[in-house]
């Protein structure tokens, strides 16, 4: 069950020749895709393009209707092979995923494909997860490009310029022969616009016509010595027609060229931002119209010689906003200006950050910078005060004071690291963890990519290593001491079938290791939006599910494997990782630990239960509580859960100063607080409480006898202690 529904949006796909499309800059780019005649779409989820999925997945009938095939791949290497259909046929595909892990794991089949060349359009549509948001290494896709020589489009985050670089993309790839990859960053798949619309195009050329016709051509095949001529082929047709097809088509722009002494070159995606710190400091109005000429450059890779040298000629210095490290663009542009003997300065992160995202203050602060340095801002601008003085306009404090600032307000800005959702089935496997650490001592743990990552933080503070998505238990892999104690690794299923199958569990048979591997099976890819996955106990028409996990491991020669299918048995999660642990039986030991997505299970319920509200039906909620007469204030629930919903309040006994611990409203009954006392053996003070709405006749006449009797007892209990003088 995917994190949002976008079945009424994909009815907007159907749209025909000029009509407007109104909506998010991920629906246009499958608009686009089917404007553009695509035979087959293939990706894997991941921030920011997992709604392109889900866009995808949603629009299933529509696709089948234009006669487009859809998959949902196992991994970025498995959507990166199927552009092999595009190597011997004119099929236009295009894969989507997070890059750059997703470019790493593609890599393999994005070299061999670039080698060998395209005869349809083969278009790449990488997430750029790079920045403050992002949750990965902080890499760019642009190394890879021009490690590959694929042609990267960079396009300006409006609707018109990213559909325009869907179609613009496939005809580039078969003009040059090459796979092109366009890069969307999270504010591009998100933004919100218009524009006019084409009639979506059926392929001229089909799956079926390949497979009546197939053909073959060795010549494109990467094996010596035809690799050698594909190395050719690259810089001496292929990359000439590139440039041609570029500057034939006018995929950059230009703008306000001949306003100014000094020009911006930036990357298309960095448009919005340059544009929104001109319009602060006085240089564009609110509807871009910018004082300052621009290169903005659509396609980030290749460079176009003649338009820089174009843009640059007669201007004394130019800006480049080139956003993260190694600053690739800049390099390139100051090689080819000092090599034509061009004497315009260039300037970039010596203005500009050196890496991390550009948000607006950054952009704001180094083009203020540039601009006065050569004297262009403007003199009468109404906001000269605040654009002159950049670092009050930007951070209300000038810059020496910054550290003195931040040290005096840290105190009382609390941090807020990632942490499980309220009623996770994983958190309970980890307050396990540190209960059999009670017993065992520590071990070394291999984390992995998931949800189940937000263990290293507190209040569990587990996992030495992360390695990338199902890696975990080949991150341990070195750890295979018989004379020492047995590491332990840490997989989802979403890991365990984009890869830790084959490169863990696998892997760990083959070389006779020892350890542990828990894999949490909790029926989605959920950190990646909830999509189902082959193990997925949901039924879903157009995918396969309902393979377990246990079957899988069990057939690549796993012996010692056990089921635990409640991860909220805090005690049995803690003596079957015990039981593992102390096994002596040789080869690896795996635990699969399920229980469903608490945030996929309150998706698809709590529409339900509003449905029964609505139709006055009777429904329950369960609720745990405190009992504060009971609560001993050592707080040890929470230290061992950290559930959001688990607090503290001031102790309603006079005599005590402690805090007591509550449950806040946000409880949805889980259990793991009371399950994790018991384990722990702690004070016995939570309950469970059952809230029922549109209660029975006989319920409400039960709830109103207890209520009177309680309160008649509070009254007694009161004036007793009045009498007294308590």
């Amino acid at each position: 069950m995917a994190e949002r529904s976008f079945k009424e949006e994909v009815q907007k796909l159907k749209l025909g020749e000029g009509e407007e499309f109104r909506g998010e800059g991920i629906l246009a780019v499958t608009k686009a895709l089917l404007e553009s005649g695509v035979s087959y779409v293939a990706g894997y989820q991941g921030a920011p393009i997992s709604h392109l999925m889900d866009v995808l997945s949603d629009a299933q009938d529509i696709l089948t209707q234009q006669g487009v095939r859809f998959e949902s791949s196992a991994s970025e290497a498995t959507a990166a092979a199927t552009l092999a259909a595009s190597v011997n046929y004119p099929l236009r595909g295009a894969v989507t995923f997070k890059a750059t892990v997703g470019t790493n794991v593609a890599s393999d089949a994005l070299a061999n494909l670039s080698s060998g060349g395209v005869l349809g359009g083969a278009l790449i549509i990488v997430g750029e997860d790079y920045g403050d948001g992002s949750s990965i290494m902080q890499e760019r896709s642009h190394a890879f490009a021009m490690k590959s020589q694929i042609w990267l489009l960079d396009p300006r985050p409006n609707l018109p310029s990213m559909v325009r670089a869907v179609k613009m993309g496939f005809e580039l790839s078969e003009a040059s022969n090459t796979p092109v990859m366009m890069q969307l960053r999270i504010r591009a798949c998100h933004v919100h616009g218009r524009f006019k619309t084409s009639q979506n195009l059926k392929p001229k050329f089909t799956l079926a016509d390949a497979l009546k016709n197939p053909k073959r051509d060795v010549s494109r095949i990467v094996l010596p010595p035809a690799s050698f001529v594909h190395e050719q082929e690259k810089v001496i047709s292929r990359w000439p027609k590139a440039i041609k097809f570029i500057q034939e088509h006018e995929l950059n722009e230009f703008f306000a060229l001949g306003k100014g002494p000094i020009g911006i070159i930036l990357q298309g995606g960095m448009y919005n931002t340059v544009v929104r710190a001109l319009q602060r400091l006085g240089l564009s109005d609110v509807y871009g119209q910018s004082q300052v000429p621009l290169y903005v450059m659509n396609v980030a890779y290749p460079v176009i010689p003649t338009e820089v040298l174009k843009f640059c000629q007669g201007l004394e210095a130019v800006l480049m906003v080139e956003e993260g490290q190694p600053n690739h663009v800049e390099q390139n542009l100051a090689h080819l200006l000092r090599s034509e003997g061009v004497q315009t300065q260039l300037h970039g992160k010596d203005f500009l950050p050196l890496a991390g995202e550009y948000v607006s203050s950054a952009v704001e602060k180094g083009l203020g910078d540039f601009l006065r340095y050569y004297g262009g801002l403007p003199k009468t601008a109404a906001n000269l005060e605040s654009s002159l003085q950049s670092d009050q306009a930007v951070d209300s404090i000038p810059r020496e004071r910054h550290a003195e600032v931040i040290k005096a307000i840290a105190p009382h800005v609390h941090a807020r690291p990632p942490g499980f959702c309220t009623g996770c089935p994983e958190r309970p496997i980890f307050t396990a963890m540190k209960l059999m650490e009670k017993e065992l001592g520590t071990h070394h743990v291999s984390a992995d990519i998931g949800c189940h990552l937000f263990s290293i933080l507190p209040p569990f503070n587990l996992g030495n290593t992360t390695m990338g998505y199902g890696l975990g238990t080949a991150g341990s892999s070195a750890f295979n001491d018989a004379a020492s104690s047995k590491a332990i690794s840490i997989m989802g299923d979403g890991g365990f079938w984009h890869n830790g199958l084959t490169s863990g569990v696998a892997n760990a048979v083959f070389n006779k290791s020892r350890n542990l591997t828990l894999i949490v099976d909790n029926s989605y890819t959920s950190a990646t939006g909830g999509q189902d996955v082959l193990s997925s106990k949901a039924s879903n028409p157009t995918r396969s599910t309902g393979h377990a996990i246990e079957k899988a491991v069990k057939g690549v020669g796993v012996t010692w494997v056990k089921m635990v299918r409640r991860t909220y048995d805090v005690a049995g999660m803690r003596d079957a990782m015990k039981l593992a642990l102390n096994s002596e039986m040789e080869g690896p030991k795996v635990i699969i630990a399920q229980s469903e997505c608490m945030l996929n299970k309150q998706r698809r319920e709590k529409p339900l239960v509003r449905a029964a509200l609505a139709r006055g039906e009777r429904v329950v909620r369960e609720k745990f509580g405190v009992d504060e007469d009971t609560c001993t204030g050592d707080h040890s629930c929470i230290r061992l859960s950290g559930c959001p919903s688990l607090s503290i309040k001031d102790n309603p006994d006079p005599l005590r100063r402690e805090p007591v611990a509550t449950v806040l409203d946000s409880c949805v009954g889980c259990g793991v607080c009371g399950e994790a006392a018991h384990a722990a053996v702690l004070c016995p003070s939570f309950y469970d409480a059952k809230i029922i709405s549109n209660p029975g006749l006989w319920e409400r006449v039960r709830g109103k006898t207890a209520r009177t009797i309680i309160a008649w007892v509070q009254a007694r209990l009161h004036s007793r202690s009045m009498r007294y003088g308590f």
